[in-house]
């Protein structure tokens, strides 16, 4: 699969995952909305009955001053009479009063007034003076209220029975703070169910009601007297939560299975990548294997030609030197192959370590002394500083002699010029330290990060005289780890790399 198509695939799954991301949004946002709209009309409704309420008290009063003058009996006939006649029952309210005798339905002053002057009612002399009579009586009674102040037509157990009642019977059972505005005083007279008393001093306020004053859930009292004389107010502290209330856990699913999608996408992604850059590796690690084979096999039949050569047949010395050829080569591909097939072990964790004491001072000695002739002929030099007092640690032998000629030999080949090798050693806290150091080409942070992977080499621009499977590394990170170990890595690029390895000495 080409670069193109990957990124073409990533920016379709993103722009998926946007896209989806938007609509999920937008349906939240919808169902936010109509929460919001749900919410206002309750609240609405519910203060709109509220104010009805208050009015058929104040209605019920009405009755009750009547009951010193026009005889209530006659009035609730002469009700009963259009409401049975069909005149009444349209203009009439549904709100059954108590102080009738029987259960009878309350309508508003200017239905109260028309039918004292209804001209089908009894025309007698009686009747006529006692309907003028009552009438100019109501009509007292109800500019007085025009000029009674709005706190005191109010009744505060009934105002905040009816709030909490109203409220609760639309489901919105959260706290809420309320209030009545004069639009006389200007300033609230009421609030949260007791009396504002104003300071004389000062000029009428709203001050300590800011959110109250702004709320938009507002609804006019007493509004068929011309100019309502206030205003009942509530304010939710609380409304945003209730309204999330039933949103938050459909948001909380989308955010999950879009974190799911991302993340399963993403780590898809970074197989692909991995896969890919693995296969890249295996196709190098297979190229370098067959020039790393080629060579000695070339050099093998060359050698094998020239023995079955007629003049070198007469000769015993040249058949002992290619029959050296011979041995060495194949002995060069044996360490190849048993190289090859040491990692495959470690992918299974099939490794045998054949533990015993080993002094680790011995192994660096022999290891330098047998890579000592190819930095000699380099013009380069190799040191060592073995300064731990206890060398000997329990491991594998074998193995730990491969690490450390590994590791010297990728200082040596990894060294442009004349390389400089410095391995030292000493004790830190129950940890034999080994340091191999060189001054070679060093490595930039995002080499370091993959030196330790199967496959992966140093890259040397355009040099490419540095043989290798990649494999070097990655074989000596798992011996350290085998041996319960550590190794770590410092290096710069054009300053060199200084290998860390600590075993433990219990």
């Amino acid at each position: 699969m080409s670069k193109k198509t990957f990124w073409f695939i990533i920016s379709l799954m993103s722009i998926a995952v946007i896209g989806l991301s938007a609509l999920q949004w937008y349906w939240v946002s919808s169902a936010v909305k109509l929460n919001e709209e749900e919410f206002d009309n309750r609240v609405i409704a519910a203060l709109n009955e509220v104010a009805r309420r208050l009015e058929y008290d104040e209605q019920v009063e009405a009755f009750n001053y009547l009951e010193n003058g026009y005889s209530r009996s006659f009035l609730e006939n002469e009700v009963r009479q259009k409401i049975e006649s069909g005149q009444l029952g349209k203009l009439s309210f549904t709100l059954k009063v108590e102080h009738f005798s029987t259960p009878s339905i309350i309508i508003n002053r200017d239905q109260l007034l028309d039918l004292l002057l209804d001209e089908d009612a009894c025309n007698c002399p009686k009747c006529q003076a006692q309907r003028q009579q009552h009438f100019a009586s109501l009509i007292t009674y109800f500019k007085g209220l025009d000029f009674t102040p709005i706190v005191e037509r109010i009744k505060l157990p009934n105002l905040d029975k009816y709030l909490h009642q109203e409220l609760q019977d639309r489901g919105i059972d959260i706290g809420f703070k309320y209030g009545v505005y004069s639009n006389r005083k200007r300033s609230f007279v009421i609030a949260d169910g007791h009396y504002v008393v104003e300071d004389p001093t000062t000029q009428p306020t709203r001050q300590g009601y800011k959110n109250l004053y702004t709320s938009p859930y507002r609804v006019s009292l007493f509004p068929k007297e011309g100019t309502p004389p206030g205003l009942l107010m509530v304010y939710f502290p609380n409304r945003s939560s209730f309204v999330w209330s039933n949103v938050w856990k459909l948001l909380l699913a989308s955010i999950v299975f879009t974190l799911i999608i991302l993340g399963t996408f993403s780590w898809t992604m970074h197989i692909v990548f991995r896969q890919k850059k693995l296969s890249e590796m295996k196709n190098d690690f297979i190229n370098n294997m067959t020039h790393e084979f080629k060579t000695p096999i070339a050099t093998i039949s060359l050698a094998a030609d020239s023995i079955l050569n007629p003049k070198v047949l007469q000769a015993p010395d040249k058949i002992t030197r290619f029959a050296d050829i011979i041995k060495q080569e194949n002995q060069r591909m044996n360490e190849q192959v048993e190289r090859v097939l040491q990692m495959a072990k470690i992918d299974r964790r099939d490794l045998n370590l054949k533990i015993e004491e080993v002094d680790m001072h011995r192994v660096i000695e022999q290891a330098v002394e047998n890579i000592s002739l190819q930095v000699q002929q380099r013009d380069g030099q190799i040191r060592t500083l073995l300064q731990a007092t206890q060398s000997v640690i329990r491991g594998d032998h074998t193995h730990l002699t491969n690490i450390i000629h590994n590791l010297l030999d990728n200082a040596n080949k990894y060294s442009p010029e004349r390389p400089e090798i410095t391995v030292s050693t000493r004790n830190v806290k129950g940890y034999l330290e080994v340091k191999v150091a060189d001054r070679g080409i060093g490595m930039s942070k995002e080499v370091r990060k993959h030196i330790f992977d199967k496959f992966y080499r140093v890259p040397t621009g355009n040099v490419h005289n540095v043989k290798g499977f990649g494999l070097g590394l990655s074989y000596v990170k798992a011996i350290v780890d085998a041996h319960h170990g550590q190794i770590h890595v410092k290096s710069e690029p054009g300053k060199g790399s200084t290998f860390t390895l600590r075993f433990p000495q219990s």
